[in-house]
């Protein structure tokens, strides 16, 4: 993130969703608590380093809490702060909209 003034609301909106795996990562977290194996399952084509420094990133902004259970093995929840469920929030109506449109977005010719 880049922490600046921002020029408008999409633009800090923008940053601290930080683009395609952000915004994957907090739609598996809006229906439940994950951990880092079921995340990897829900987005296959993320790797697992990706996921890791998203997560951190996410948890550093305020979006995701981190909760960590001292037992052997150790485990690790990821939820969304209510931070995060605003955005999530803020998302839905553009997940809605991508589900409309999806057969034409996937039609569109790629250069």
């Amino acid at each position: 993130m880049k922490r600046n003034k921002y020029t408008c609301g999409l633009d800090a909106a923008i940053d601290v969703m930080g683009g395609k795996w952000k915004c994957l990562i907090l739609w598996e977290l809006a229906f439940a608590t994950r951990r880092l194996g079921e995340l990897r399952r829900a987005i296959p084509d993320i790797s697992e380093r990706v996921l890791i420094l998203q997560l951190k990133e996410m948890v550093a902004s305020g979006l995701v809490h981190r909760e960590m259970y001292h037992q052997v093995p150790p485990k690790v929840e990821y939820s969304l702060t209510e931070f995060g469920r605003s955005l999530i929030e803020a998302l839905m109506p553009l997940g809605e909209w991508g589900e409309q449109n999806m057969a034409r977005i996937e039609a569109i010719p790629r250069g």
